[in-house]
Order: C-alpha cells, then sequence, then structure tokens
C-alpha cells in the first residue's frame, strides 16, 4: 500500500486587475434617436370582436398570477381556457390548505372571467374538494 503523499498548501496572491476602459457615446445636445415601434395590430376576430394581441398562453398564466394576487394562494394549475363573448373564461385549481398527506389537500377550482386585453373582470369559486377524490 502506497503512503500518501503530503502537499503543502499554495499561496496565492491577489491578482491584479485593470479597470476597463469604457468610452461614452457621443450626443448632441437637442438631438435624440429615434426609437423604431412596431406598429399595433387590430384585426377582426371571426365573431366580430376584437382579436386578442396576447397568446392564450399569456392570458391564462396572467389569469392565475392576478388569482393568486387576490386570494392569496398559490395556483397548482390552469384547467381550462374558454374564450366567451367578452374575453376569455380561465378555470384554475388552487390548494387551499395543505395537509400530511398531500392526498388530503384540500383544491378548489375558480373561475377566472379575463377581457380581451388580459384584465380581470371577476372571479369565483366554482368547486371544493378533497385532493383524492374523483370528479365526475
Amino acid at each position: 500500500m502506497a503512503t500518501p503523499r503530503k502537499t503543502t498548501p499554495r499561496k496565492t496572491t491577489p491578482r491584479k486587475t485593470t479597470p476597463r476602459k469604457t468610452t461614452a457615446r457621443k450626443t448632441t445636445p437637442g438631438k435624440s434617436t429615434p426609437r423604431k415601434t412596431a406598429p399595433a395590430k387590430k384585426s377582426a376576430a371571426p365573431n366580430g370582436q376584437r382579436a386578442s394581441a396576447k397568446s392564450l398562453r399569456d392570458i391564462a398564466v396572467t389569469a392565475a398570477r392576478e388569482l393568486a394576487q387576490l386570494i392569496g394562494q398559490v395556483p397548482e394549475g390552469i384547467v381550462a381556457v374558454e374564450q366567451q363573448d367578452d374575453g376569455w373564461r380561465v378555470q384554475v385549481e388552487v390548494v387551499e390548505s395543505h395537509r400530511i398527506p398531500e392526498t388530503t389537500d384540500i383544491l378548489a377550482v375558480y373561475e377566472v372571467d379575463v377581457d380581451y386585453d388580459g384584465v380581470v373582470i371577476s372571479y369565483r369559486r366554482t368547486d371544493r374538494y378533497v385532493r383524492g377524490r374523483i370528479q365526475d
């Protein structure tokens, strides 16, 4: 069996760093560079309503985030998203009471009504159940 070799700790010296040179942009007083902005898309939806500028995912995530702030509970998941006459209806599942074991957690489903711009109009709890229960 070989004997372990003794090593001496290395002495480290602080590395000298040189500050990076930054170059400032020259600007002329009174002149600014114009920024290009994309024009807003406005098109009609098939049912005559204004088309949504946001994606379905954005609408659902925004609704869940707003609901979390309103009720003070963290969303478990998004159950459904459906288009309504005046916007979207998003169903969000929330754990209302954490228990041990987790199969006895109390869950609830909330319906969140959102307009086409993604602003929450209303919400309501539609169902409340134990996690282990099979829903009909």
